[in-house]
Parts: structure tokens; sequence; C-alpha cells
């Protein structure tokens, strides 16, 4: 997998007014409101797409948890999607869990990448501590390029203060997660890793944790946050880029098992056979990840 990581000086922010949402027409399942050139005081403004669960308009009184997602351009439009003209179905998959009693209701965030996704997602102390193994798979590495702590830091100081304020939210870390794919895996668990007082469970699908023969799953064992308090979710599909990952993900399940994580209860890690590296693979079991963080009071 090509890394391409891209410097970035400081981000000139003209954006229009992230207090007037517009919402969205894109032939998704209920309520997506889009935020256009989100401003940062860290990052590039980037585009939102806030996902609102069906009872938003009718329960004034009711509050509701929130997942952050990376890579917001895949999650609810086909149209729009970076990659495969196919999107995760997140609307879809929401809408008939919340129906079938699987999951709270929930608000979606969906954060646009950018053309520095690779520099915003690479776990940035890991860069740092492993810069020598790094550049020896990438000739062109440079750790100073890396952007994701700043990502980390709009996500919690400028974007989350906006929803929270704008939205019926529950604001604790209990109420709050954070998950993406391949390199949106990897800055969902360094997210929580970071931010352990923020985010009370984040998703890894499909993590991208070969580069640097797993030196990015050496870092992140020592970092994990309390499994009192935390949950996590790691998946791995058999076909394409996934074919290369079970080794590292065995490397960190035994991180997870060492950090006093217990499988079935605070952490899972599933493994889908024939499943490929995309969103079409995604689609098919993002059910599995939105249940395990969301799912419903027993």
């Amino acid at each position: 997998m090509a890394l391409a990581l891209v410097g970035c000086g400081a981000a000139e922010i003209e954006a229009s007014d992230p207090q007037t949402p517009v919402t969205g027409v894109m032939g998704v399942t209920g309520t997506v409101v889009k935020v256009e050139d989100f401003p940062s005081q860290f990052v590039k403004p980037r585009h939102l797409e806030i996902w609102l669960p069906p009872s938003y308009d009718t329960a004034a009184e009711k509050r509701y948890p929130v997942l952050y997602m990376h890579d917001g351009q895949n999650l609810f439009d086909p149209k729009q999607s970076r990659y495969t003209q196919t999107d995760w179905g997140v609307d879809e998959a929401m809408t008939r869990l919340i129906n079938e009693g699987k999951v709270k209701e929930a608000i979606v965030v969906g954060i646009w990448s950018t053309d520095l996704r690779n520099p915003e997602y690479f776990p940035e102390k890991a860069a740092d501590a492993y810069a020598d193994r790094f550049f020896t798979e990438f000739p062109d590495f440079d750790a100073d390029a890396i952007q994701s702590d700043n990502y980390l830091r709009f996500m919690v100081m400028d974007l989350k203060p906006y929803i929270d304020a704008t939205y019926r939210t529950k604001p604790g870390r209990d109420d709050t997660f954070i998950m993406g794919s391949s390199m949106g895996g990897l800055i969902s668990i360094y997210g929580i890793s970071e931010y352990p007082d923020v985010f009370g469970g984040a998703g890894g699908v499909s993590t991208h944790f070969p580069m640097g023969d797993g030196a990015i799953v050496e870092y992140l064992s020592g970092k994990l946050p309390d499994p009192a308090t935390h949950k996590i979710y790691f998946d791995y599909g058999t076909e394409t880029l996934d074919h290369n990952y079970e080794g590292y993900q065995d490397r960190m399940d035994a991180a997870m098992k060492r950090a006093g994580y217990v499988a079935g209860e605070n952490w899972i890690t599933r493994k889908f056979d024939g499943h490929e590296h995309s969103e079409r693979a995604w689609r098919a079991r993002v059910h599995v990840p939105l249940t395990f963080l969301l799912g419903a009071e027993p």
C-alpha cells in the first residue's frame, strides 16, 4: 500500500458558516445534514455529513450518543463514495438496527477525508518512535509531515464542541465513539488511546497494521485505554489487501489480552472469510461494529 505523506502548512480558514448547515438531498435513508467546509484551527477545512436518528425531529427532549466516523464521503451516498461508488450504508444499517432494537439511537458524524488523508490518519507518535522502520519501507517517509495529532485536536477541540452545541447529544465519554477503516482504523485506535477521557469506544475495520512490520501495533500495545471503561472492535477480511492482516491482528489481540481486555465483553476481533478491502465488504458487515459499540441495553 503506497503511503504518500504530504506536508501541510498552517491552514487558511475561509469557510461557509458552520452554523447554517445545508440539508443534503442525497437519496440516503433518513436525514443527513451536510456542513460545507467546516473550519478548524488545526487542519484544513473539510465537509461534514451528520446522520440524525429517526426520532430526532419528534423527541424534542431526547439526547443521543455520537459516533464519529472517518472518510465521511463514503458512508451514506454511493454517488460520492471516493473509491468504489459503493457506500458503507451506515444510514440503512443504523435504521434497521434501531428498528430491530439492537442499537441505541445515535447521531453519526461523517468527517470527510482530504488530500492529506494518510498524513492525518497515520499515528504521529508511532511515526516518531519508529521512524527508522518506516523509512526502510517507505524511502520518502517524513515523520515531520504527519498531521494526525492535529487531526485529533480538530476532532476534540473544534468538531466535538460544535456537534455538542448544535445537536442534542450525550457528550460524555461513555456515549462518544470513533470508527474508521484501513488507515481510518489506525486513527480510531490511536484516537481512543490519545483521548481516553473523550472516546469510550473505538472501531478499527480492516485496520492497516502491516506498515513498518507492525510497528504501530507495538506502539499501541503500550498505550491502550483502561479496559474497565472502554470497548474496542477490530475486524479483517481474507482477500486483497486484507489478506496481509491476520498475523498483525493476532499481535494486536495478544496486546489486548495483556492490557486486560476480555474477548466478547469489552473487545471483539472478527475475521470475515472472503471479504476484500473495500466499501463493498465493509457495507456487508458494518452492522457488527455498530451493534458492538452502540448496542441497546439488555
